[in-house]
């Protein structure tokens, strides 16, 4: 179930054939940590969001992808002060002065990828999804 599921929601599959005597999923620290993994989701999510703000306070105009903020001072100010408030802040108040929103976003990262789904989209004719690329289920 454990490439199954690797496969479905990741569209990855084991370089070898696997069988239910192999325990693939506690060579994952965070399975065998017992590590909360939303933490890392999250994270991945937040970077692009940060990103956004940060092209936005150095001025930045044209597609998120093109934006490059370094040595910006505005931007460098703006992940300064965030982080200034360490643990001493809730994240919601922490990420509302970072981006002026209290929620976790995702079309910052929709926004950077974009010509990336619109060059796949044209390139694949829109006929996009796992069972459509003919990936053999049976594999995994």
């Amino acid at each position: 179930e454990w490439w199954k599921m690797r496969l479905e929601y990741q569209g990855v599959t084991s370089p070898v054939p696997r069988t239910n005597a192999d325990f693939d999923p506690g060579a994952k620290f965070h399975v065998a940590a017992n590590s909360q993994y939303i933490i890392y989701f999250a994270s991945f999510l937040l970077q692009f969001q940060f990103y956004e703000s940060m092209c936005q306070a150095s001025g930045h105009t044209g597609p998120l992808y093109t934006c490059d903020f370094y040595r910006s001072k505005e931007a460098g100010e703006k992940l300064l002060n965030m982080l200034k408030l360490g643990g001493s802040k809730h994240w919601k108040e922490a990420l509302k002065q970072m981006t002026g929103d209290t929620y976790i976003r995702t079309e910052p990262f929709k926004k950077y990828f974009q010509p990336l789904i619109d060059f796949l989209m044209n390139e694949n004719k829109g006929d996009v999804g796992w069972a459509k690329a003919g990936i053999n289920w049976e594999r995994a």
